[in-house]
């Protein structure tokens, strides 16, 4: 019997402009053996040295162990000059999907990575379509197939399996649909939760395996039973919620159907506790962080195209420099561009 680890952690809630990104990582443990079912085992140390918590750690050899840590911790300035703002971040997530079990070689362009992410732009502004920007950009694609070379021997040392590596997209309309609807910014996280919990649902459980899933904890909330009963609905009903413990930094809740079971827990920073929510949130970030390069790419292309003398300044999209970005583009951005661009919650 294995153990099946999933972490889903997301990026872009609170922005003015720019899509929300839900990420999930899944891996499987061979032969999992652990009196106590509610500890997994750390992914770090079954990696080490090869996979790091870390991008600072150094190495004996000329590649450097692989960092998987919040996307935070990873994530450049935009300011930086040595290395591109998201060379840690693709480093992570391409070398990780180089070694997934179906993924035998590495995107070229970020129009391949979506599409092998599943992330889709779809019934978003044309801002976001465009040319496919080429793959990595930064470092060399043998570089990462080294890196993977190295990882994909510490998991089979390991005996880990990268399973999936996933990512659902909110474009700025769906998002402002569903909060709308629901009359709360915390609804489109459940909406996306619920899609990658029905995925993992459907593919993982009613196996040998035993099944936990990770999720970083929804703002200050720590019950979640209704919410995951309310989901299971949708996604597979007749199953019942067994809440296992309820603290203010954990919330651990057991799905129980006659498919099978799966262990649902909710931690406070769970991505510094647990590489799948960590490596989760690499993705989620990377793929919102490439969203807004194009992004920023058509906007300039259009300010270049005018008589304008703005000089248009690229944006994250967060609430002071998105409101700057607004300011600043208002003689190039139409009334149909806000309606479509402005997170309205």
């Amino acid at each position: 019997m294995g153990l099946v680890i999933a972490g889903i952690d997301e990026a872009g809630y609170g922005p003015l402009l720019g899509p929300m990104c839900v990420g999930m990582s899944v891996f499987r443990v061979d032969d999992f053996d652990q009196p106590n079912p509610s500890q997994t085992p750390c992914l770090w140390d079954l990696l080490s040295p090869q996979v790091s918590r870390s991008a600072a750690v150094k190495s004996r050899g000329p590649t450097p162990p692989l960092a998987i840590a919040d996307s935070k911790q990873l994530k450049l300035a935009n300011s930086s000059v040595r290395s591109h703002p998201l060379t840690h971040l693709e480093r992570g997530v391409l070398t990780m999907l180089r070694c997934g079990v179906d993924s035998p070689a590495l995107p070229a362009d970020d129009n391949e990575l979506f599409q092998r992410l599943g992330a889709a732009l779809h019934n978003a502004h044309d801002c976001y379509g465009g040319p496919p920007i080429p793959l990595p950009l930064s470092g060399s694609a043998l570089q990462l197939n080294i890196a993977a070379n190295l990882v994909t021997a510490a998991l089979a040392r390991a005996r880990v399996n990268v399973l999936a590596l996933r990512c659902v997209t909110i474009p700025e309309p769906e998002f402002n649909r569903i909060a709308k609807a629901e009359n709360s910014k915390a609804a489109v996280t459940i909406a996306a939760l619920g899609t990658l919990l029905g995925e993992l649902w459907r593919s993982q459980v009613g196996g040998p395996d035993t099944v936990h899933l990770v999720c970083d904890r929804l703002g200050g909330r720590t019950s979640y039973g209704e919410m995951l009963a309310k989901l299971m609905r949708e996604i597979e009903p007749g199953g019942m919620i067994r809440v296992l413990g309820q603290t203010e930094r954990r919330s651990r809740y057991a799905i129980e159907h006659k498919r099978g079971s799966m262990q649902v827990s909710f931690e406070v920073e769970s991505e510094s506790a647990n590489l799948p929510v960590a490596l989760a949130s690499m993705i989620a970030k990377l793929v919102r962080e490439l969203a807004m390069l194009r992004f920023n790419r058509y906007f300039s292309a259009r300010r270049a195209s005018t008589a304008s003398t703005i000089e248009l300044q690229p944006t994250a999209g967060y609430r002071n420099d998105g409101r700057r970005w607004l300011q600043d583009a208002a003689d190039i951005i139409t009334d149909t561009d806000r309606r479509t661009l402005i997170r309205e919650f």
